[in-house]
């Protein structure tokens, strides 16, 4: 089984990454070169996480355990095979050393270029390339700069001589110190609401409540982004109606105009004329800066307004149902039923297993408790990495709970135990930090939004934090199972991952005391995060966010439920006239198709008779008599006819018997061929 385990999860994990880019990005309108960046940033950031548990299982398979036995104690080691996951040696240098550097390459140098790539209004590759370049000129001078301090402080010291190793060292501290300290960040805010928020999940009443602040403040910015797009609809109508067909830069409206939305373009076709000459002598024309800007805000304003509407009829579907859930908890009959049922029909799992009486035993009573129970487990976890942070440092007394538990698994040779305890521990926080990735909103410049509707800035932003993110986050989890000995000061094997990191006693005053008494700070962070000082700021600030005692948060909430109250009125109405329709079609349905051909039959009767009985002169005289045809003429309000006309063929109300008969006057039922004889 050597190296199965590895190709197994390289597999698994770029089907997990590949599943997380479907979910949020959309295949079918973004650029391959956006997806493609961001699925590599994340495959790779995941794939650390994953393997990170097979090395650590691969060092404690060579009997290197971390606790020394006393020398005066006789132990006969019984002899223990390879770990089923055991990885040859030399494939995991090499397999860090690929999945790292490629990271780093990506998250410092391809991802932000192609972030500035992919949001550029401009219409050619080159015109592209010159503002990623022109947008990313501060952006790497700030790194530069960073790096350039620690290397001044390598060069000055005088015990200290540069060299390749020693400035592969600098540059990967560098870039660690920098995720350090935004993994500290994350990971407070995450330890805290993560099992709060699963809390809060178990209380439907709170939940509800929430959801109303949300569509309110949904409805609002759904509103903006649809005044947004007007007023760049409207500035794109201008430009298109004053730049003709011929002119050379019709082709960069032309481009602009496929962004817009297919109502729009199809209003904007029909008023321009397109046959109509430019003239450069009395018009003004923008210029192709100009034209950029407004490519780049019609992407902008067209992508903000179909998330705001996604977004939006999600919510509501939310609402809906946390609404049916409040009104089953009462029913006596023990069937959830919903206020509309789905158009889909129901499948195999509906029908069978997922019952309305299952169904209401979940959401009305076993769901909460579930919830429940995993927020305890995760408090408890949290507690756990909290105590750690502040702890690991010790290794005499061991104090790290990880690190406890991994050395009881290495003394009884439980390589299992090792990978699974690992492997839940990373894992956990992994949650924390990337899941306040995906939750974190920089107003509308940064947002992960669900259900494909996160634009090409917000993923490969996503992309560049997780590979920032990662390299830092395993070193914390090694210090804290005391598998770094930059920081447990512990002579023992290291991993392959900890190998290709360097040794961080080239700059000790990060290794010996960033690193060490820095994540401390977690704890003040837990603090604040657990009494929402975070959220009360940017309340008082002006930015409303859900704060139970305020007043604004009461007025949005009542504003939020009337919302969803109107929306639910408009689909029952939508509703209650589908129905009404079905029922009128099932009902009538087939005696109007009786009547209709019953009708065709004696109407082609009727001709065939009339045809036969009737001399051919006489079909091109009047049906029924001069009496009846005058009362049909004073019922539509038509001019009396001149019967002494020559010709009686002109009949508008045969010639035109769909169009108003007012305003026809003698002159228009005479002859064709005395049409000139006023001239």
């Amino acid at each position: 089984m050597s190296g199965a385990a590895l190709g197994i999860e390289i597999v698994v994990v770029f089907f997990l990454a590949l599943f997380l880019l479907h979910q949020y990005g959309d295949f079918r309108k973004q650029q391959r070169m956006v997806l493609f960046g961001t699925l590599l940033a994340w495959y790779l950031c995941f794939l650390i996480v994953f393997i990170l548990p097979l090395d650590v299982s691969t060092v404690s398979s060579n009997g290197d355990v971390t606790s020394p036995i006393p020398e005066t104690v006789s132990v006969s080691v019984p002899p223990v095979g390879d770990p089923w996951s055991y990885i040859p040696d030399g494939i995991m240098p090499v397999f860090w050393r690929v999945v790292y550097w490629t990271s780093q390459c990506l998250t410092w140098l391809l991802l932000p270029f192609m972030q500035s790539y992919a949001r550029s209004g401009g219409f050619s590759i080159t015109g592209k390339i010159k503002t990623a370049l022109i947008e990313n000129a501060i952006y790497y001078g700030t790194y530069l700069l960073i790096f350039g301090s620690l290397l001044i402080y390598v060069a000055v010291h005088p015990e200290w001589h540069l060299s390749w190793y020693e400035l592969q060292t600098i540059g990967i501290t560098a870039a660690n110190t920098w995720g350090l300290f935004l993994l500290v960040l994350l990971l407070g805010y995450g330890l805290v609401e993560i099992p709060r928020s699963y809390w809060n999940a178990s209380r439907h009443g709170h939940l509800l409540i929430k959801t109303y602040f949300k569509a309110s403040k949904l409805m609002t910015e759904k509103a903006d982004a649809e005044e947004n797009l007007e007023d760049v609809m409207e500035e794109v109508r201008k430009v298109s109606e004053s730049i003709k067909y011929n002119h050379p830069l019709r082709k960069y409206i032309d481009t602009i105009l496929r962004k817009c939305p297919v109502d729009y373009q199809e209003k904007m076709g029909r008023n321009m004329d397109d046959y109509e000459d430019f003239d450069d002598k009395q018009n003004t024309y923008p210029s192709e800066k100009s034209l950029v800007k407004l490519h780049k805000q019609v992407i902008y304003a067209v992508q903000r307004h179909n998330r705001t509407r996604v977004q939006w009829q999600i919510l509501l579907q939310q609402a809906i149902h946390l609404e049916d859930v409040a009104k089953n908890e009462t029913s006596s009959t023990h069937q959830f039923v919903h206020s509309f049922p789905s158009s889909e029909p129901a499948g195999w799992f509906s029908r069978y297993i997922y019952t309305p009486t299952v169904e209401w035993y979940w959401e009305c009573f076993l769901k909460r408790w579930f919830y429940r129970l995993l927020s305890v487990v995760l408090t408890l976890f949290s507690v756990a990495v909290v105590w750690s942070e502040c702890t690991f440092f010790s290794t005499r007394p061991v104090l790290s709970l990880f690190a406890v538990f991994i050395q009881l698994a290495e003394r009884d040779y439980n390589y299992l135990y090792i990978e699974m305890a690992c492997f839940i521990t990373i894992f956990f926080l992994c949650t924390c930090v990337y899941s306040t990735v995906f939750r974190i909103r920089v107003f509308n410049y940064y947002y992960l939004a669900s259900h494909h509707q996160t634009d090409a800035y917000s993923l490969q932003f996503s992309g560049m934090l997780f590979c920032r993110l990662t390299p830092p986050l395993c070193l914390n989890f090694l210090g804290l199972i005391h598998m770094d000995s930059a920081i447990s000061h512990q002579q023992k094997e290291q991993t392959a991952y900890t190998s290709i990191m360097g040794s961080m006693r080239v700059l000790s005053f990060i290794a010996n005391g960033f690193y060490i008494y820095y994540p401390i700070l977690i704890v003040i962070l837990c603090i604040a995060t657990y009494f929402s000082l975070g959220t009360r700021c940017l309340n008082l600030l002006g930015f409303q966010q859900f704060v139970g005692d305020s007043e604004m948060t009461s007025d949005l909430i009542d504003e939020g439920k009337e919302l969803i109250r109107r929306e639910k009125r408009k689909r029952q109405r939508i509703e209650d006239g589908e129905n009404r329709r079905r029922e009128w079609k099932e009902r009538y349905g087939n005696q109007r198709e009786d009547y209709t051909a019953r009708n065709r039959s004696s109407h082609e009767m009727k001709e065939t008779s009339y045809s036969d009985t009737v001399p051919p002169k006489a079909k091109y005289s009047r049906a029924g008599s001069r009496a009846e045809r005058d009362c049909i003429e004073l019922l539509q309000d038509a001019e009396p006819l001149d019967f002494n006309a020559d010709s009686l063929t002109d009949d508008p109300l045969d010639a035109e018997s769909g169009r108003h008969a007012g305003g026809r006057y003698l002159s228009m039922s005479s002859s064709r061929s005395r049409i000139f004889d006023d001239v």
